[in-house]
């Protein structure tokens, strides 16, 4: 089951579309999507095709702990994290899936996780979300 999306960088600067599956929603607790994200973790949805309407991302190669190299996708003019790939290998001619930030996806209140991922490096202090006050900080 597809859905199509569509999704843009904070300034605007960066905008793509993609058909997503709904069902393959992932909070990834690693620490390289918690350092790159600057939070506790990153929640990304899957695509075999992305494409850019406006503006080019800048990509930065990250070796996963994996060992894998992976592009990280982000708005050279305001940062924000667009997508994760795999780097093309010459000799392997596989295709491309895209882990899309869904914080840059409008229709992300319609994507809700279906799976955690490495939860060994994920933050003791998630356990007790449930439990914390919560305020209604603004008109949003």
């Amino acid at each position: 089951m597809e859905m199509f999306i569509s999704g843009a960088c904070h300034c605007g600067s960066i905008k793509y579309q993609a058909a997503v599956n709904p069902e393959q929603v992932i909070i990834c607790h690693c620490e390289d999507c918690q350092q790159l994200s600057g939070s506790a973790f990153r929640t990304v949805v899957m695509s075999k095709e992305v494409t850019f309407i406006q503006g080019t991302p800048k990509e930065y190669i990250k070796i996963a702990e994996s060992g894998n190299r992976r592009a990280q996708g982000f708005c050279g003019d305001c940062g924000s994290a667009l997508y994760a790939t795999s780097v093309d290998h010459p000799s392997i001619n596989t295709t491309k899936v895209y882990g899309l930030r869904v914080g840059t996806i409008k229709e992300k209140n319609q994507l809700t996780p279906k799976v955690h991922i490495w939860c060994r490096s994920a933050q003791a202090w998630l356990k007790q979300m449930p439990t914390m006050k919560m305020f209604d900080c603004g008109p949003n």
